[in-house]
């Protein structure tokens, strides 16, 4: 299965549009990688817990793309576009959001 952030796809030809597909992974807060954050918020630098996740959550949302897209009969996504979020459960409490979308198409190959 093709992934693409293009519209196009150089040298293939898309014989039918599949819809629109989206995936959303949520990840709760953690105390332990909030703490360090914060540390990292008074001193500066990067906080790897938060990249790490971030970059795990991207990597499931784009797996689920493609898992939906098959279920279509797509062979690719094209135009796919990442954002990140947080929802608000409380005074205390963050979840951070991650989605994936993207149009499913049949290419020939």
């Amino acid at each position: 299965m093709i992934l693409t952030t293009t519209d196009v796809l150089q040298g293939a030809v898309v014989d039918s549009y599949l819809g629109i597909v989206t995936a959303e992974v949520v990840y709760g807060s953690n105390f332990l990688r909030d703490f360090v954050a914060s540390i990292r918020d008074i001193i500066g630098g990067r906080t790897v817990s938060y990249e790490r996740l971030f970059e795990q959550g991207q990597q499931k949302a784009l797996a689920e793309l493609q898992e939906r897209a098959k279920r279509l009969g797509a062979n690719a996504v094209i135009g796919i576009a990442v954002d990140t979020g947080t929802i608000n459960v409380d005074q205390s409490g963050v979840l951070m959001l991650i989605t994936a979308t993207g149009t499913a198409v049949k290419i020939r190959q």
